[in-house]
């Protein structure tokens, strides 16, 4: 089911109107924590089935596909990359196998934030190792914090938004070499 903006907007008045400080809502698919704040309301979320995992050279259904190779000719590793463009290309790592990379999507639109506020230092780096329940990001929509879960443990292989971009619902913010 994807809510609207106006199902949003129609469920914070109703929050609003309650003496309730927070909802805590767990599915089989999914959690989902509202807490009332001086400055609004903020959530967590987190998807509770599998992520879909990328192969290296292939895809899965309806997936994009992603290639991982090591780089020719250099005798060192300048490790993963960080791209702002968006595009589909793996990072570069050392050694020759495929790697596995899970897409870290974006649970609805909005504006992507690595950092928790503004200054603060970001939830991640390229290189940075994570459980499936770090939180990596936040997805701001209609004053709404939303923060983004893993999903899965490895490697933060690549961010591929810039802070403070907007991400349309489903659009890969990073990806997680996979452990």
């Amino acid at each position: 089911m994807d809510l609207t903006n106006e199902d949003v907007a129609d469920i914070l008045a109703l929050l609003d109107s309650l003496p309730y400080d927070s909802l805590d809502l767990q599915t089989a698919s999914f959690r989902l924590t509202l807490r009332r704040t001086p400055d609004g309301w903020t959530q967590a979320s987190q998807v509770l089935t599998d992520p879909v995992v990328l192969e290296a050279g292939g895809s899965a259904a309806g997936t994009e596909t992603t290639t991982m190779s090591h780089r020719g000719g250099n005798s060192h590793d300048d490790g993963p990359s960080l791209r702002t463009d968006g595009g589909a290309a793996g990072a570069d790592v050392s050694g020759g196998e495929g790697r596995e990379l899970v897409a870290v999507r974006a649970p609805l639109p909005g504006t992507f934030y690595r950092a928790p506020r503004p200054g603060a230092e970001p939830f991640v780096e390229v290189g940075s190792r994570v459980s499936a329940e770090t939180v990596v990001c936040i997805v701001e929509t209609m004053k709404l914090m939303n923060s983004v879960h893993a999903g899965v443990g490895g490697v933060v292989a690549e961010i591929c938004l810039g802070n403070a971009e907007f991400a349309a619902n489903g659009a890969t913010l990073m990806r997680i070499e996979a452990d």
